[in-house]
């Protein structure tokens, strides 16, 4: 790039722990950084985990310090509630466009204390949790949310004027324009926008959506969280009453041709160990079986993990199955499926069904593709060469975590930071130049 401009800033896509990680490591080093989340707090699907394999360490523990060291970095400017359009240039010197969704919210004057919240007559569902809780029309995301400012659903909203009334910071703003553009210029990309879950109610023979005590892996993920729709408690939606018997249901929308995603999710088979344990230390003398084609506990520390698992807490497993369909009894509520033993078909019923449904890739990957001109692979994550799992078809565009195929959260950290370690290599003259200078 001698003798053509090159900017010292750089875009991150996307604030989940791979975007975090990338972002805090360019901007210690002297780069500009903006994040551009499309949610209304970084964090991703880590913020709704309760804990992290292998360690079962506290999840919201581990992310809430980074959050707000992100929050807090001089080198860093956070666009939330936002979405790429459009990017020109090339390589050292792009121009990003992108369009910030209002939250009819005055940023600057919100101080978050949730008083508004407190008042505001209107509930709808919890997409936080899942749609198990119910949330305000005017709401965060979570508690530890980043920025930690409100924003009202005007879909849901029926602009009685309560919440502006107990609002003593002024801060409600119904008549803000629903959505402004900016300009950025940035010398690279870094792609983190992450994944969604599969939509497991598409596989229709495990009842998802259909029977109440079905849940998916990130359901009862916020069933165990203390600061979860049930504080915690581990209870059957139906009717509340504790389980007994859990069964834990392996592969939904993964390694399925029937779904296209042909592909391993990888993180699934230690999600559902790991909650099955935490599910065991929650109720005493509860009962979880699991029911997979095989195991793909190949992390470090995952094998031990496993063994821990089986032998010490007791978890059932069930190799080589592959559950065709869950039924209901209408009276009592349990559901009921049927699994090769041995030589032997058995059916056994459950109390409760957790399904460990799949990642694909994030809504508005084709949009974000044709934006930047990147390459996407069969299954819609982003195309990366082998040798090469940080770069994309375009110079000066990078990407980490499970935006180029589904793998852990420790992959992802680890993913981030040899993407920002590329990124200043290719940035290296124009660093310092556009930081801020602490006082």
């Amino acid at each position: 790039m001698t003798g053509e401009r090159t900017v010292g800033a750089v875009l991150v896509v996307g604030g989940g722990p791979a975007g975090i990680q990338a972002a805090l490591d360019l901007a210690d080093s002297g780069f500009k950084v903006y994040i551009l989340e499309s949610g209304l707090s970084i964090g991703g699907t880590m913020a709704q985990l309760d804990k992290t394999f292998p360690t079962n360490d506290c999840a919201m523990c581990i992310v809430s310090p980074k959050l707000v060291a992100t929050g807090r970095h001089e080198n860093i400017t956070m666009l939330t509630n936002a979405e790429l359009k459009k990017v020109d240039g090339k390589s050292g010197d792009f121009k990003v466009t992108l369009t910030r969704r209002s939250r009819y919210i005055i940023e600057d004057k919100c101080t978050g204390c949730g008083v508004c919240a407190e008042h505001c007559p209107i509930e709808g569902s919890n997409a936080f949790d899942r749609e198990l809780a119910p949330a305000k029309a005017i709401y965060v995301p979570f508690p530890q949310a980043v920025p930690l400012v409100y924003t009202i659903d005007r879909g849901l909203c029926i602009g009685c004027g309560v919440c502006e009334k107990f609002c003593e910071a002024k801060a409600i703003s119904y008549s803000e324009q629903p959505d402004k553009e900016e300009v950025i210029e940035v010398g690279s990309i870094i792609l983190s926008p992450g994944y969604d879950v599969y939509d497991a109610s598409k596989k229709r023979e495990y009842g998802h959506g259909l029977f109440a005590n079905v849940l998916t892996n990130i359901e009862f993920e916020r069933m165990l969280s203390a600061s979860g729709p049930t504080e915690g408690h581990v209870i059957r939606p139906s009717d509340g009453d504790v389980p007994k018997k859990i069964a834990f249901i392996q592969c939904v929308g993964s390694r399925d041709a029937q779904t296209s995603n042909t592909y391993c999710s990888s993180y699934c088979c230690m999600a559902s160990l790991k909650q099955a344990v935490i599910g065991k230390e929650h109720v005493p003398g509860l009962d979880t079986a699991i029911f997979f084609m095989d195991t793909r506990a190949f992390g470090k520390e995952f094998e031990e993990y496993l063994m821990r698992a089986e032998n010490e807490y007791g978890v059932r497993m069930f190799r080589n199955n592959r559950i065709s369909k869950v039924q209901q009894d209408e009276l009592t509520g349990e559901l009921m499926l049927s699994y090769i033993d041995g030589s032997d078909i058995t059916e056994e019923r459950f109390d409760l069904v957790v399904l460990a449904a799949g990642a694909r890739p994030p809504e508005g990957t084709g949009a974000l593709a044709k934006a930047l001109s990147i390459n996407m692979n069969e299954f819609g994550f982003c195309d990366t060469d082998e040798l090469k799992p940080v770069e994309t078809s375009v110079p000066g565009i990078f990407v980490c975590g499970t935006f180029s195929g589904p793998k852990d959260i420790p992959d992802s950290i680890a993913q981030a930071s040899g993407a920002a370690g590329k990124v200043a290599a290719l940035l290296s003259k124009e660093r310092g130049t556009l930081v801020t200078k602490k006082e």
